[in-house]
């Protein structure tokens, strides 16, 4: 029962309490009062007419309040010069009549109004002080002119300015859920983002590890089943057991990166090379060249899965042969190249390496894919001198 009441009380008060149902209806309740007994003698049909047509007009705004301006705004405008037309003959000796009260009520509530342009509340209450003047010219009674008009000068002021103050408010709420909804949807495009990465860590590391591990195995078995070839099949094994190796150790990568636990560029390559010289017995030179900075996590993830195809295509196609890794601080880049010898085949001629290698599951094009999501370029080839295979990619940083 308490919060069924408190829940009553809130709806009466409302979010403006200029604006709420409780003072509406105290607003409503009052005016009322001033129609019925505000008034020094007998009022004539046609004026009861005119002022109570006002009155019953400006409950259209009791009614609505603020929340329907296209019907609200006339019947203010309305109200006001009926009230504005029975101030002059309305029997009251007073400065301060029923009609003057209505009015300069309506022009206060009207004045405040941020859905009326500046120009139209002017243009109607000039008017309706007006037609206000003129009705006293008319009533003969020219001498309590000066204080109505007076205070409605003042009552439009004052509305004007509370007009302003809530236009500010009104452009603060539209802000803030501007804001809310710039929020929203960058939140949105941020899970995204991470979705899209998510899959594309995925894709790298079981899309191709998994299959190639598969084609092996197929292979292993159709060499037992149908030739009994032991070694041969053995040999496939072999070739599948490293494919799970490798593909266990990209996925580790992947969850390090999806996890964001990605040591700064340097180290994270010379822990790399330091890799490959223990596991695989390659000699492999690491220079830094430059101030070393923090790059971000996506960009040194991109740098060193091209940094581990280049070295494991080394490995296969340059075996014992020394391999360069030489990563560069530039003002507004970050260069990556790793450069090994072209071997040469028996025919005599060079033989480049092959961009993509069996056991990584990440070739020319996979490298070239993820550099470019990370703004960077990537290119592959012969060097200068024609003798050695280069591998170079660049990021921003």
């Amino acid at each position: 029962m308490a919060q069924r009441l408190l829940r009553a009380a809130r709806r009466l008060l409302g979010s403006d309490p200029e604006n709420s149902p409780l003072f509406r209806i105290v607003g409503g309740l009052l005016l009322a009062a001033n129609l019925l007994w505000n008034h020094g003698g007998a009022v004539p049909i046609w004026l009861w007419i005119v002022f109570g047509g006002a009155y019953a007009i400006f409950l259209i705004y009791e009614f609505y309040g603020d929340a329907r301006p296209r019907l609200v705004t006339p019947a203010l405008i309305a109200c006001m010069l009926l009230a504005a037309v029975a101030v002059g003959p309305w029997p009251d000796i007073s400065q301060v009549s029923a009609p003057v009260i209505q009015l300069w009520v309506t022009i206060g509530i009207f004045a405040r109004q941020i859905a009326v342009s500046t120009r139209l509340i002017l243009t109607t209450v000039a008017l309706a002080g007006v037609v206000m003047v003129l009705s006293e010219l008319f009533a003969g009674d020219p001498a309590h002119i000066l204080t109505p008009v007076a205070i409605l000068v003042i009552v439009l002021l004052m509305g004007l300015y509370r007009r302003e103050y809530r236009v500010q408010i009104h452009q603060t709420e539209m802000l803030l859920e501007q804001t809310r909804r710039a929020q929203h949807e960058h939140a949105r495009a941020a899970a995204l983002d991470e979705r899209a990465r998510i899959a594309r860590e995925m894709h790298d590391v079981l899309a191709h590890s998994l299959g190639a591990l598969t084609v092996q195995l197929e292979v292993a078995e159709g060499l037992l089943s149908e030739k009994g070839d032991v070694t041969g099949a053995l040999t496939h094994l072999r070739r599948s057991h490293r494919l799970a190796r490798d593909g266990l150790t990209e996925a580790r990568g992947a969850v390090a990166a999806l996890r964001e636990d990605v040591p700064p560029l340097p180290e994270a390559v010379r822990g790399l090379v330091e890799g490959y010289r223990r596991d695989r017995r390659m000699s492999v030179d690491c220079l830094v060249d430059g101030d070393p900075r923090a790059v971000r996590s996506d960009a040194v993830v991109s740098l060193l899965r091209t940094a581990r195809e280049a070295l494991t295509n080394a490995a296969k196609h340059a075996p014992g042969a020394a391999v360069t890794v030489a990563l560069s601080f530039a003002p507004e880049r970050v260069r990556l190249s790793v450069r090994n010898p072209i071997v040469l085949a028996d025919t005599g001629s060079a033989e480049p390496p092959r961009a993509h290698d069996e056991g990584g599951g990440y070739g020319l094009t996979g490298m070239r894919e993820r550099v470019a999501l990370v703004g960077g370029t990537l290119s592959a080839g012969p060097g200068r001198d024609g003798r050695d295979w280069v591998v170079t990619a660049e990021v921003p940083g």
